[in-house]
């Protein structure tokens, strides 16, 4: 074997060599980012799960607390309580919505914004701070639960996640319920 041929076997197993390493490099660099990828996402359907069963407990002590004041239902709590516990909840709901706005999507944070809103409209007709009719306050907890399938949808978006919980094949659920069902409010 000459020189040049040599050389060429030397180059040869060079550029193996390098290739191999760049091909190692990059398909590692790939695994760690799928990782982080994989590990955020968890983190964000910790923090998106969190915040709907927050923003679900609000609303079911609002419910608790109007139905009480409106003496449609009693309650064995007494109204000072209640408004103690309703108070407490909105703390952990804003904590965890202090989660959404580090983790979640831009789309995401939106959509729970406009569902902060709407929760503190159902919190503030219960504790007094606004007034409104029972018609009212049955839309008030229609949008509210219309939010979080609107904070669904961007969550599920943000995740990756196929599919929806709202258009044709998800109708608003108070609409299937007989017309006596819907008149009284169930369902919502």
């Amino acid at each position: 074997m000459d020189a040049g041929e040599q050389w060429v076997t030397i180059a040869a197993v060079l550029l193996g060599s390098v290739s191999t390493h760049l091909t190692t490099y990059a398909m590692e660099r790939q695994r760690k980012k799928h990782e982080l990828v994989t590990r955020w996402d968890s983190k964000k359907l910790e923090a998106y799960e969190g915040y709907v069963d927050s923003v679900r407990s609000c609303i079911f002590l609002a419910v608790q607390l109007f139905e009480h004041r409106e003496g449609l239902r009693a309650c064995e709590m007494s109204e000072p309580d209640m408004l103690v516990e309703m108070s407490a909840a909105g703390r952990l709901r804003g904590r965890a919505f202090e989660r959404i706005m580090l983790l979640g999507g831009d789309d995401v944070v939106e959509a729970g914004h406009d569902l902060n809103a709407l929760a503190l409209k159902v919190d503030w007709q219960a504790n007094g701070r606004i007034g409104g009719t029972l018609e009212e306050w049955r839309e008030r907890h229609r949008a509210v639960f219309r939010g979080i399938n609107d904070f669904h949808e961007a969550a599920r978006s943000d995740l990756g996640v196929d599919g929806g919980v709202t258009g044709e094949k998800h109708p608003e659920r108070d609409l299937l319920l007989p017309p006596a069902q819907r008149e009284a409010g169930e369902g919502s």
